[in-house]
């Protein structure tokens, strides 16, 4: 079959709203604009932050609609924007591959080696995620989250209840860095001993530096966009990178505690080598990307002002999340590479042929942020992917965003934005700079 029939009938649907006139995409989702017919004040401003980043990107995921279900373009591939389409790709191993070109898996395997096919798509993958699934359950990541940065927490919800700012651009880099460290099982000596600095002297400090480490690395994906493939400069400054940040993994790997990722590893006979490969995608993958949703939930909810929406309806906080993550969609596109000839929505997708999946484009087409959408079971966590690659640490993401809002809103008072800046230049969009006060 072509089409898994699990998915023929939705497919099928996918591709007769694409052909009706009446459901064909514009640029401009439903709500998106204001009375006078402008871009509304967050999204504009989410526009200027992705155009920092990368000043194609805007454009592209804007575009990208029109590519509803699926379009291809010479030279990049299959664009995919509709969300039964996309789940149907990431539910179908069959035909498409995450660790063959075009897709995330190989550029990480030219970094730290061609066994991350094997942890990426092999047996133990399954044999990994089996392994490790209780760390990742509600109970044990809200715990983490208590454990690890609720003191972060109480001192920003002190110092904002005082009258003080507070830079939610690097207080985010800081927190992700300290929860990330912890579930890995790395204690701060192991970073410091990885990027330097003193772990017992000034930790925030420390943790910003270990964010900034990860950022260069990520930002090696500029240029990927038509080719996985890593040229010689590329592969040996991430190699540079990668090695420097597991440089002490062996030493934690011996003593992680089993309710830490590197002591699960040890309990499976992983090897110390593969265990610091994945202690490096761990902190890769769950760095910048929730840095992001922090520091932009802050953002947009002010410039939304749904910051005072969720203040007079707070049981709404568990919704203010999930529009975070449908918003901003940080993993804004998603690679995967075809392995065998298959009809998708009507197209003809050749072994050999590139797709990419336009999370970003997909989620956003509801429109704007709101804490009283109801959930769209079509959309459902596609910010975290789809079928046995969802992201394994989604549930600890939820559990840090809700803390942070939580602390955030304690005070019962609206917050404003002192100064912004966004961060130029990068991979995953985010803010340089983002302080806030209480009004």
């Amino acid at each position: 079959m072509c089409v898994t029939s699990s998915y023929r009938a939705k497919a099928d649907s996918a591709t007769a709203r694409a052909a009706d006139p009446s459901h064909r995409p514009s640029l401009i989702g439903p709500g998106q604009l204001d009375s006078a017919g402008v871009w509304s004040t967050a999204r504009r401003r989410e526009l200027t932050l992705l155009a920092a980043g990368q000043p194609w990107l805007p454009g592209l995921l804007l575009l990208g609609r029109v590519a509803r279900p699926v379009r291809k373009v010479p030279a990049l591939g299959w664009f995919v924007a509709d969300p039964v389409i996309a789940r149907q790709i990431y539910n179908d191993s069959t035909h498409f591959s995450i660790v063959s070109e075009g897709a995330a898996g190989h550029w990480w395997s030219q970094v730290i080696g061609d066994w991350v096919q094997d942890l990426f798509e092999g047996p133990g993958h399954t044999e990994l995620r089996t392994k490790v699934r209780d760390l990742f359950t509600l109970t044990h990541t809200d715990a983490l989250v208590r454990r690890v940065i609720g003191p972060d927490l109480r001192d920003m919800r002190e110092r904002l209840a005082a009258g003080e700012t507070v830079d939610m651009a690097a207080r985010a880099q800081i927190l992700v860095g300290r929860s990330v460290s912890d579930l890995v099982g790395m204690r701060p000596e192991d970073i410091a001993a990885a990027i330097g600095g003193d772990p017992d002297d000034d930790q925030d400090a420390l943790f910003l530096r270990l964010f900034h480490h990860v950022e260069e690395l990520v930002n090696l994906g500029f240029g990927t966009m038509t080719s996985t493939t890593l040229d010689p400069v590329a592969v040996a400054r991430a190699r540079e990178l990668a090695t420097r940040l597991a440089v002490n993994v062996p030493a934690a790997y011996e003593r992680a505690d089993p309710d830490t990722t590197l002591g699960r590893c040890r309990e499976l006979g992983l090897a110390v080598e593969h265990a610091a490969g994945l202690a490096i995608l761990m902190a890769v993958a769950g760095t910048d990307t929730l840095a992001s949703a922090m520091t932009r939930m802050v953002a947009i909810m002010h410039d939304s002002d749904q910051h005072r929406a969720l203040l007079a309806a707070p049981h709404r906080l568990p919704d203010a999340v999930r529009e975070t993550l449908r918003v901003t969609s940080p993993a804004y596109l998603v690679g995967r590479s075809v392995t065998a000839d298959v009809r998708v929505a009507d197209r003809d997708l050749k072994a050999g042929d590139h797709v990419k999946i336009l999370t970003w484009t997909i989620n956003n087409a509801a429109g704007d942020f709101d804490i009283h959408r109801d959930y769209n079971p079509e959309t459902r966590q596609l910010w975290f992917g789809g079928g046995r690659h969802l992201c394994l640490g989604a549930q600890l993401v939820h559990s840090e965003l809700t803390a942070l809002l939580a602390s955030l809103t304690a005070a019962g008072r609206p917050w404003e934005i002192v100064e912004r800046r966004y961060r130029r230049k990068v991979f995953i969009p985010t803010y340089e700079s983002l302080r806030i006060r209480l009004a």
